[in-house]
């Protein structure tokens, strides 16, 4: 059981103890979408009513136009899953799709999600809210905004202040008259080399991170250099790197000494992309994309080193072909196929009760 005196983590129902949380994946996407991204690949911006405009350039071959806009079925799953390039697949807006696959990520033991979906992304705070008293599963809202695609309209002209001032608000007082409350500031996203608007939004995160006290999750460029980057700004703009969630190191970081420099910052290692398993990586070719086993091994060399305390994982589960209903793994897989993995490898019922219970809990908690 985790104790934090005095600490609460804040979810879409309200704030409860640490200990309540019990298993809990700090990366995931419950309600969320990330079509955007298809647009400067081909795509032109959607229809008012949510459909795919039917302007497509031209450059894109027939086969791949038509792939873009059809719905994620059992012949296209493969492809999907190897290119990304498809607008429906990148859409997790049913309730009802969340609802189900939670309740099933909650009775295979599993207590807690962190929706690391900010604005910009579909965040839908009244919709996790329905989806967690559906689910019985803790849900944790995120706040603050992604990459430069996502954007809102008058972010770029918005000063630092009202940023910072937003992102205060969501954590406090709720989103708008939601009255839903963020329990975490992002996941921040960030380009390589990163945006001016970028880096604006992170320092702006770093400063509500000041007077919230809630963790900073970090979506970093995919580039090497970017994570360690993105702790340097973080301590220039006065945050705290302990508090401090830098995410998708196993798409991002592939050499052990990459990892310990960064873990010697003080923030958490985030290895999010479990049950992604593919040597074909749509957002950066030219990752080295580890497998689960691999991730285990990092894991292990990370412990030996002295930073077990200071380690995440999660599945990042923010496409539908991730989903039971759409033949993935859902939110389970962690649950159901890596903790095995991990007691087959030798790591001890302590060292996993850390990184699944322990290490979520007392980075989520707040004063």
């Amino acid at each position: 059981m985790t104790t934090l005196p005095g600490r609460r983590v804040r979810t879409v129902l309200g704030d409860v103890e640490p200990s309540e949380l019990g298993h809990t994946q700090p990366h995931e996407h419950v309600l969320s979408d990330m079509s955007a991204i298809v647009r400067p690949w081909g795509l032109e911006p959607v229809a008012g009513d949510g459909s795919p405009a039917s302007s497509i350039r031209q450059e894109f071959p027939a086969s791949v136009r038509a792939r873009v806009a059809e719905p994620v079925r059992l012949d296209n799953h493969d492809w999907i899953k190897r290119a990304v390039l498809n607008i429906d697949n990148l859409r997790l807006l049913s309730e009802q799709d969340a609802t189900e696959e939670l309740a099933l990520y909650r009775a295979a033991g599993g207590g807690a999600v962190v929706d690391s979906t900010p604005v910009g992304l579909g965040r839908d705070p009244l919709g996790l809210a329905r989806v967690s008293r559906g689910s019985g599963v803790h849900i944790v809202m995120g706040s603050g905004f992604y990459c430069r695609d996502y954007h809102p309209a008058g972010l770029a002209e918005a000063p630092l202040e009202a940023v910072h001032e937003e992102i205060v608000a969501d954590v406090r007082d709720g989103v708008g008259d939601t009255g839903v409350r963020a329990g975490l500031i992002g996941e921040i996203g960030l380009s390589w080399p990163v945006h001016p608007v970028e880096e604006k939004v992170l320092r702006a995160a770093c400063r509500a991170q000041q007077v919230t006290g809630a963790p900073l999750q970090i979506h970093p460029g995919r580039h090497p250099q970017a994570p360690l980057e993105a702790v340097r700004t973080v301590l220039d703009a006065g945050g705290d790197p302990t508090r401090v969630v830098m995410s998708h190191l196993d798409r991002t970081l592939w050499r052990s000494e990459d990892l310990l420099e960064l873990a010697r910052t003080g923030c958490y290692l985030e290895l999010d992309l479990f049950g992604q398993e593919s040597s074909y990586y749509a957002f950066n070719p030219e990752a080295r994309r580890p497998n689960d086993r691999t991730r285990v091994e990092w894991l292990q060399m990370l412990i030996e080193a002295g930073f077990g305390d200071r380690l995440l994982i999660a599945q990042d589960i923010c496409q539908k072909v991730y989903l039971r209903r759409y033949g993935g793994p859902g939110y389970t897989h962690i649950l159901e196929n890596v903790i095995p993995l991990m007691r087959r490898m030798g790591l001890t019922e302590a060292e996993i009760t850390a990184l699944t219970v322990t290490n979520p809990a007392t980075a989520l908690a707040m004063e």
